[in-house]
């Protein structure tokens, strides 16, 4: 399994802390159950972080007319809204909800130019809530493919606390290439043109890079 560069800080950390703590606890119960429970607990701990930053093997996909999923999860939202912060018109708004056990890789969508890029600081409401996409902590991203814009918006969660986003302004970025990480619980939305067709539905669980969410038409 490979370890995304995100969690090398987090993994290290996390180890000498939890090798303290059992030391500590072996010294002062001077061994027993007490002390294996300890260590027991620690040990499944320690799994759960590596696992969490887990890299996936994805196939580089590409398709001029597909926008791909930008991350492991639920399908939550699909709904027509008014994007008021860049695009400033009606859109077809897909959230994506990943819970602690979904890869917190991010992929861009589709291929273009990156013309916005903005982080918003903000509150950390459960991912899921209606508000927590223009209340919480965010980075938002405007994709241009030619005649269309793509919005992504990367989201806090209640228990994320670091958004980490790879894109800048005028950079020209590839399909299924590495947009960013989101530490512990988020989600993703993506906010598209009304003449979308829609290929998910509430509720569908989706792969980064892979699954694909709408076409363009």
């Amino acid at each position: 399994m490979t370890i995304h560069k995100e969690g090398v800080a987090t993994i290290t950390g996390t180890f000498v802390v939890l090798v303290a703590i059992c030391a500590a606890i072996f010294y002062a119960a001077g061994g027993g159950v007490i002390s294996y429970a300890a260590l027991a607990v620690a040990a499944v701990f320690f799994g759960f972080i590596v696992y969490f930053f887990r890299m996936p093997s994805r196939p580089r996909l590409h398709n001029e007319q597909s926008v791909f999923s930008p991350c492991d999860g639920k399908v939550v939202v699909i709904e027509e809204v008014f994007e008021a912060e860049y695009l400033k018109e009606n859109c077809l708004q897909l959230s994506i909800f990943m819970s602690p056990s979904n890869v917190h890789v991010n992929f861009y969508p589709a291929s273009g130019t990156v013309e916005y890029v903005r982080y918003h600081a903000g509150k950390y409401l459960v991912a899921w809530h209606p508000k927590s996409s223009t209340e919480n902590e965010r980075t938002t991203v405007v994709i241009g493919t030619g005649k269309r814009r793509i919005l992504c918006r990367q989201i806090a969660g209640a228990v994320a606390r670091r958004i980490v986003c790879y894109a800048r302004e005028g950079q020209q970025v590839e399909q299924s290439s590495q947009m960013g990480f989101i530490k512990f619980g988020s989600r993703v939305d993506v906010f598209l043109p009304l003449s979308a067709k829609v290929e998910v539905v509430l509720g569908q669980k989706v792969r980064g890079a892979e699954t694909v969410l709408a076409r363009m038409v």
